[in-house]
């Protein structure tokens, strides 16, 4: 693992209205490293999403600021693919015309882009489906062509806001594992926002646990297990496993019982 690449310092954010501000995050400082899987965690409607957005650059914050340290000892912000909870496929477009949207809209559609997108419809099964519909595919092959279309534009880091929310239990666990397998495969820096506790011990090297809104780092938990096949669906049956449940469960239970 190499030395951090983006380093957030004291980021805070507040939502402005008629009535008043209200702080959504305070004083957020973390690191992620070249290649690092982060998940973030915290309880419902603490700011994860925002500071999603601030990372992506969708939104400015209101104090801090993000340092970037290329391993080129370059100042350019890391290329970011921003994925969503939805797939936001187009149904008049084939599944191969969604996941070139980008390529086209941004006039990359080159040879090798192209072949790129041809290989990760392979790699992500999706091939023999290329001039489907979306309303053909199942709710993972959409989350799937949703990945592609992101991962197509060739992004350095890799934003994912519960990616695997909008699917059902069975489905959410083979798809998280699957897509996860392939990301990790290409060594992309990922930072993925989850409520879903076990699969961000399944899948994430560290986790970050948010408080209560305003938001502030309340812990940084490492994950290690001790498992000779580091499948995601592996994970769950590690020894370490419910150590690490147990522990975030209980941190988040605290901070929903804090006054």
């Amino acid at each position: 693992m190499q030395a951090n690449i983006l380093e957030l310092k004291n980021i805070s954010y507040a939502y402005h209205n008629l009535q008043g501000e209200t702080l959504a995050l305070k004083d957020i400082s973390f690191g992620v490293k070249e290649g690092e899987f982060v998940a973030i965690v915290g309880p419902s409607g603490c700011g994860k999403s925002t500071l999603l957005s601030i990372i992506a650059g969708l939104l400015k914050p209101e104090g801090g600021t993000i340092v970037v340290n290329n391993p080129d000892g370059s100042l350019h912000y890391p290329k970011v693919g921003y994925m969503l909870q939805h797939d936001h496929l187009f149904e008049w477009r084939t599944v191969y015309k969604n996941v070139i949207l980008g390529l086209e809209i941004n006039h990359m559609m080159t040879p090798e882009r192209l072949a790129y997108v041809d290989k990760l419809l392979h790699d992500y099964e999706l091939e023999k489906f290329k001039e489907k519909r979306p309303s053909e595919l199942s709710g993972g092959m959409k989350q799937r062509a949703a990945l592609i279309r992101t991962l197509a534009m060739g992004p350095e880091l890799l934003l994912l806001d519960e990616p695997f929310s909008a699917l059902d239990y069975q489905t959410r666990l083979m798809v998280s594992a699957d897509i996860c397998r392939l990301i990790r495969r290409t060594g992309k820096t990922v930072i993925i926002i989850t409520h879903d506790l076990s699969e961000a011990i399944s899948l994430a090297d560290r986790i970050i646990v948010l408080s209560r809104r305003p938001a502030t780092v309340k812990e940084e938990v490492m994950i290690t297990l001790s498992l000779q096949d580091d499948s995601p669906l592996a994970a769950r049956h590690a020894p370490e496993f419910q150590g690490y449940f147990s522990h975030l469960w209980e941190v988040l239970t605290n901070e929903n019982q804090e006054k």
